[in-house]
């Protein structure tokens, strides 16, 4: 439509969509690259299953399954072809404890091992989310903090108590205000570790 492409198949639902991240803003974007030449020369390995994959000035982008449940971004950066020998990439940087991470659980999946899970967030974490995403979704088409508490949490435990001074009351406002807050940019957050200070 009008002659450029979409960042997104708009045709396809979100969870299907192949995203491609830069590994500047996410750590978990294993890259890739030619080893040295007094280092063993090992392929990458064939069993990953590549889904997506596109060119650009930073080297080419695949999306690899290798048995994994999550699919795994990988980079080959320029002048390097997927099949050749290949070394991973970690930059020392803040994000380094996240890049390694995420090369172990790649190196894992592509021998057929158990994979970990991503712990960029927890199952808590990730539940919340879910319900932020609803409220927002809710406030967005008009819904009032009432009638979001009433979807998320039903009728019942709503009206056991009275709505100006209920907890539930605060809980949804909270969620509908985090959720602008990752609308506005804040999810790229998410895709790095938290950090303590």
């Amino acid at each position: 439509v009008g002659g450029f492409d979409f960042a997104a198949r708009p045709g396809l639902p979100a969870p299907e969509q192949a995203v491609l991240w830069s590994p500047l803003v996410n750590p978990a974007v294993v890259m890739l690259t030619r080893p040295p030449d007094f280092l063993d020369q090992v392929p990458i390995p064939e069993s990953h299953a590549i889904g997506a994959c596109r060119d650009s000035a930073e080297g080419s982008y695949i999306v690899a399954r290798g048995g994994a449940q999550d699919p795994f971004e990988v980079l080959v950066l320029p002048g390097n072809r997927p099949g050749d020998p290949l070394a991973a990439l970690v930059p020392l940087d803040a994000d380094t404890p996240g890049r390694v991470e995420a090369l172990i659980r790649y190196w894992r999946a592509g021998r057929g091992k158990p994979v970990p899970a991503d712990k960029r967030m927890t199952a808590q974490q990730r539940r919340r989310l879910r319900l932020m995403m609803q409220a927002a979704d809710g406030r967005s088409d008009g819904a009032s903090y009432r009638e979001i508490g009433t979807a998320l949490f039903g009728r019942d435990r709503i009206a056991s108590e009275p709505w100006k001074t209920s907890a539930l009351r605060d809980m949804v406002i909270g969620l509908v205000e985090g959720a602008t807050g990752l609308i506005s940019g804040g999810y790229l957050q998410l895709l790095r570790h938290r950090r303590r200070s």
